[in-house]
């Protein structure tokens, strides 16, 4: 099953993390959060004082940074595991994902971390299914209406999740798109484990056909 991947796309608050990490731990594969890459570069950039609409600074950065995701997150050492989901960054890591410069080397690292698992891997972000892993094994698309993945964003609020929506659908680089051939699930009543559990199935399907 060595390179096997799961890509799983959606916007903000549809349940791609909690869904992607159960899935990996049903599966016994590795679990990347693509978004939280995101997110620590970002937090990166914020302590070091680096103009986040400089791309040429920010894309170095991404291409020199020190990145885990896994078991914390953390940045050249520096634990933002809580720092990653604040209002700043929420706000800023939409330009930040926007930076062609930025995606390159991300799609790189992901690739690479994929490369390196010794079984299959669950990734989840925006770009998953449509440009990092376009031939990966099953390609899901989760979504659920505005109202519910607001509640689950709590603090972060409706005017937050509809500006990252817009943010991530109309940027220029890697724009989040549902992709060709993707399993499409509305997670807005169902629980993880119904969703984890129709994921399985589907890979099941995929693999055994």
């Amino acid at each position: 099953m060595k390179n096997e991947i799961v890509a799983i796309d959606g916007p903000a608050g549809s349940g791609k993390s909690s869904v992607a990490r159960a899935v990996a731990e049903r599966l016994g594969w590795a679990f990347l959060d693509t978004g939280a890459m995101y997110r620590a570069l970002t937090s990166e950039a914020l302590f070091r004082g680096i103009a986040i609409d400089d791309q040429d600074a920010i894309g170095e950065l991404a291409r020199s940074v020190e990145l885990v995701t896994s078991p914390l997150v953390r940045v050249n050492g520096r634990d933002v595991e809580e720092e990653i989901r604040s209002e700043p960054i929420n706000i800023a890591v939409s330009v930040v994902a926007a930076n062609p410069q930025v995606r390159e080397a991300m799609v790189e690292r992901q690739r690479e971390m994929a490369r390196q698992q010794p079984k299959g891997t669950v990734v989840e972000g925006r770009d998953i299914a449509t440009v990092v892993f376009p031939n990966a094994t099953l390609k899901v698309y989760l979504t659920a209406t505005l109202a519910e993945r607001s509640r689950r964003r709590g603090e972060e609020g409706v005017e937050s999740v509809v500006r990252r929506d817009e943010a991530d659908s109309t940027r220029e680089a890697s724009p989040l798109r549902q992709a060709d051939g993707a399993v499409v699930l509305d997670t807005t009543s169902r629980t993880i484990d119904e969703v984890v559990g129709e994921i399985i199935r589907c890979l099941k399907n995929n693999t055994s056909s």
